[in-house]
């Protein structure tokens, strides 16, 4: 299986989640499908349908995120001697030439990405062109709108 890059802060959250997961979600599961149970005639009992859904919903979730620790690749940015270039895990100010708005960005793993925290997908089109990049460089990105270019302003490994 091939590895997974994800930051240390994302690796973070996903152990967290594999906790919860297992020691809150799980056992409250188990609990509502027994009570289900004790109801009766399982052939016409809607809670424990939707209790075994969820049951396997959880269980299917502990797998994916097993598999993705198992997987990844934990990198600290804040660890990082690119040379100034912009890599996996590295933050980029970036300036619009068209419009000459300031945009700050993470490169971050699949996992992480969110868009209103500033953190974007790895293989995200402004990730892909950004990848390689110096400061004052210019990368060019295919928008939705057309191409779009943007300068790179300041690369930090935070």
């Amino acid at each position: 299986m091939a590895t997974i890059p994800i930051t240390k802060r994302g690796a973070e959250k996903l152990k967290e989640e594999l906790h919860r997961l297992k020691t809150v979600d799980r056992p409250w599961v188990i609990n509502a499908i027994a009570e289900a149970r004790a109801q009766g005639d399982l052939s016409e009992n809607a809670e424990y349908e939707a209790a075994k859904d969820r049951q396997g919903f959880i269980e299917g979730r502990i797998q994916e995120v097993e598999g993705k620790l198992s997987a990844a690749q934990v990198i600290d940015p804040t660890q990082l001697d690119a040379g100034g270039k912009v890599v996996f895990g590295a933050t980029v100010e970036l300036e619009d030439e068209n419009t000459g708005d300031m945009v700050k960005y993470q490169i971050v793993g699949e996992d992480e990405a969110d868009l209103k925290q500033g953190l974007i997908n790895i293989s995200s089109p402004i990730a892909r062109a950004l990848i390689g990049k110096e400061e004052g460089d210019t990368a060019e990105v295919q928008a939705p709108g057309g191409v779009k270019r943007y300068e790179v302003v300041a690369v930090s490994y935070l």
